[in-house]
């Protein structure tokens, strides 16, 4: 007697229906990180400044190197500590293409999810814009989607030229067939 296996669609995201299939799915630029990154580094430095300090009010009897790495140790634990919600908030904000729609899923620190979709038919249009030294150095840039409701602006997406790209080619697939245009510096550019 053989035991019928029934096959469930696998789901990628909470509210993904059925019939639906993921296409593609990208995220932001980690440099998204770079505010709690810097408040993390710069946290590191409080036991050993700390330290420091009383080794000079105290010069007859300055603390052990026991205290010290216990000072560097407790800074870089309580550093990544204060990294976590960045992270949280690049790791689970996450943008999916799927057969039917656009999902734009946006975690704001802890306790803050935002949830969008639009229909693949309602996008009009799929651009791109890299502007300054920072964002092209480091490859990232915005995406602008217009719709029939308004625009869904993208920021700091890693490469987004690739990015656009593959959104207005799985578009095309879809029958959706959007205007390209790159903007650079400015300047729009009729993509080929």
């Amino acid at each position: 007697m053989a035991d019928k296996v029934s096959k469930q669609p696998v789901k990628y995201f909470e509210s993904q229906f059925d019939d639906e299939e993921v296409l593609y799915v990208f995220r932001r630029h980690p440099v998204v990180m770079r505010k709690g990154l810097i408040i993390s580094m710069g946290s590191w430095l409080i036991g050993p400044v700390a330290i420091l300090v009383l080794t000079y009010l105290m010069p007859n009897n300055p603390p052990s190197m026991t205290a010290y790495f216990l000072a560097l140790f407790g800074s870089i634990f309580f550093g990544s500590l204060l990294i976590i919600p960045s992270w949280i908030s690049w790791y689970f904000s996450v943008f999916i293409l799927t057969s039917q729609r656009f999902v734009q899923i946006t975690q704001k620190g802890m306790f803050h999810t935002s949830f969008a979709d639009i229909s693949l038919p309602h996008i009009q249009q799929v651009n791109y814009e890299i502007a300054g030294l920072q964002e092209t150095l480091l490859g990232f840039g915005t995406i602008v989607m217009q719709t029939y409701i308004g625009e869904l602006i993208i920021h700091d997406v890693p490469h987004p030229a690739k990015i656009q790209r593959k959104i207005v080619q799985i578009l095309r697939d879809r029958g959706v067939t959007p205007v390209e245009l790159a903007f650079r510096r400015g300047v729009p550019q009729q993509a080929n």
